[in-house]
This record gives structure tokens, C-alpha cells and sequence, in this order.
């Protein structure tokens, strides 16, 4: 009885830490997709960016492992604020196939450059020391790693709620996910606030790739490896709701861990179960609106 105690703690733990990750990495595009109606499904190409620049820092560089995560986003963010401007912007009013068309094509570009940058193969990662060993509290065992996931992903969910909730920012947010042509009305830049918005969730997909470098591998292939998972926490939480991008993301990781753990054979085929229950009982999503 204890040991199967001791087990669930550690699925709910882990599945949470996973949850935590993806949440970080998916929420930019549930925005993107619930305000503009922008189909990015190269979403994933910031994340893997991410991964890479972190990777480089610490190979080549010999930077620390967590000095490189605010240059990955703040590279990352910069990189998608000139993605925004200068390509996604002159296709916002596009159909939503000129929408998939446009950025499938950026996912297969990215893909083959970044092969010819840092090669086809999956690049080898080596977490630092203190994040590798196992922490006990009484009869409980974490990884530092998880517990690192935990943190990062609680503290970005406290900080994206209280923007939203709390800063004048957030409101001008809210006004143009409700309605746009209000917000314009109302004087408020929808433009600029998209960009800030789209930069902001691009960088927190860039720290998403970055910290989950070793418990989702990195290679050329990981925008179209990982897209799923992006387009399963939209679907299942409602696109443009952070909550609900974070409840998705707790009941992917947890689902996604649980099966793992106890039915290791059926590999990721829980997640499409349990999507597809989800979209049977609410088509529109945890927190999508009818």
C-alpha cells in the first residue's frame, strides 16, 4: 500500500513538473491563436531556438546553465518581434490555409537550417551537476530537475496571471482578445500590443525549450516532433485563455506521466485518449468560449 502511495506522489509530481514545461512552451501560442486568429504552427521553431542557444552557451561558451535562460528568451523574443513585423504581420487577414501554408514552410526551413548549423543528429546534453542528484523530504524523492521545472513553471504562471489580472498592459490585452475593433476604437494599439504579446510568448517558448532540453531531447526535427503536443493544450484548454493553456497543461503532463509509468507499452496514446474525451464532452474546450 505504501509503495503504491509513494508512487502516485511521484507520477503527480513529475506529471506536474511536465505539465509546468508545457505550459510555458504552449501558452504564447494560445494567445496568438485566441486574439489575432493567427495560425502559427511554427510555434515550436522558438522553442527549439531556445534549446540551441542555451546548448551553444554552455558548449562553446562555458556559460552556466541558468545564466543561459534569460539570454535564450530575450534572444528568442527578439528574434520573433522581426518574424512578426516583417512576415507574420502581412498575413494576418490571409485565409487560415495561406496562415498553415506560411508557417509549415518557416517549420521546414528552420528545420534544415538549423541541420546545416548544428548538424542532423540529436545534440547531447548534460544537465549540471546540482540538478542531477535526488533531493528527500522523509520518504519522498525529487529531482532537482523536476523541482527546477516546478519552480520556473509556478513562478512564469504567477507572473503571466498578475500581468493579465493586474497591469494596465494586461487590460489592454484582455480589450483586444474580447473585441478588436473596440480596442482600436478605444484608442489602444492593437498592433504594438500584439508584438509585445507574440514576443513575450515567443521568449517564454524560448525558456520552455531551454529548460526542457533534457527531459525533451533537441534536434533539427523538434518543431514538428512537438507540435502535437502545442495543438492538443489549445485545443483542449480553448484558444486564448491562459487558464485555460494551463489546465491543459497540467491534464497533458499528468496523463502523459501516468501512462508512462503504469502502461509504458501504449506510449503517448493516453494524451489521444484523453483529447479526444475532452473535445467529446466540450468541443469548444476546457475554457473555450461557445
Amino acid at each position: 500500500m505504501f509503495s503504491i502511495i509513494q508512487g502516485i506522489v511521484q507520477v503527480l509530481f513529475d506529471g506536474v513538473a511536465f505539465g509546468m514545461l508545457l505550459f510555458v512552451m504552449s501558452v504564447g501560442l494560445s494567445i496568438t491563436l485566441g486574439m489575432m486568429r493567427f495560425a502559427n504552427l511554427a510555434h515550436g521553431v522558438f522553442a527549439m531556438l531556445g534549446g540551441y542557444v542555451t546548448a551553444t552557451l554552455m558548449y562553446r561558451g562555458g556559460w552556466p546553465f541558468l545564466v543561459t535562460l534569460p539570454i535564450a528568451f530575450g534572444l528568442v523574443a527578439v528574434v520573433s518581434v522581426a518574424l512578426e513585423r516583417f512576415v507574420y504581420r502581412r498575413v494576418y487577414a490571409a485565409k487560415e490555409l495561406d496562415q498553415v501554408l506560411l508557417t509549415v514552410g518557416i517549420i521546414y526551413m528552420s528545420i534544415a537550417a538549423a541541420a546545416y548549423v548544428w548538424g542532423p543528429e540529436p545534440m547531447t546534453f548534460t544537465l549540471p551537476d546540482y540538478l542531477t542528484v535526488y533531493r528527500r523530504i522523509g520518504w519522498f524523492s525529487f529531482s532537482t530537475y523536476g523541482a527546477l521545472l516546478l519552480a520556473f513553471g509556478t513562478v512564469i504562471t504567477l507572473a503571466i496571471f498578475y500581468g493579465l489580472e493586474r497591469t494596465r498592459f494586461g487590460a489592454m490585452i484582455r480589450a483586444a482578445v474580447d473585441d478588436r475593433r473596440v480596442a482600436l476604437g478605444m484608442g489602444i494599439n492593437v498592433n504594438r500590443v500584439f508584438t509585445i504579446t507574440f514576443a513575450i510568448g515567443s521568449g517564454l517558448a524560448g525558456l520552455g525549450g531551454a529548460l526542457g532540453i533534457n527531459a525533451l531531447g533537441l534536434d533539427p526535427s523538434f518543431p514538428i516532433e512537438y507540435l502535437v503536443f502545442f495543438l492538443i493544450v489549445v485545443s483542449i484548454g480553448g484558444g486564448g485563455t491562459v487558464k485555460g493553456a494551463l489546465a491543459a497543461s497540467l491534464l497533458l503532463g499528468l496523463s502523459d506521466t501516468a501512462g508512462k509509468y503504469y502502461v509504458p507499452q501504449t506510449g503517448a496514446f493516453i494524451i489521444y485518449v484523453v483529447m479526444l474525451l475532452v473535445m467529446l464532452w466540450r468541443p469548444n474546450g476546457l475554457f473555450g468560449r461557445s
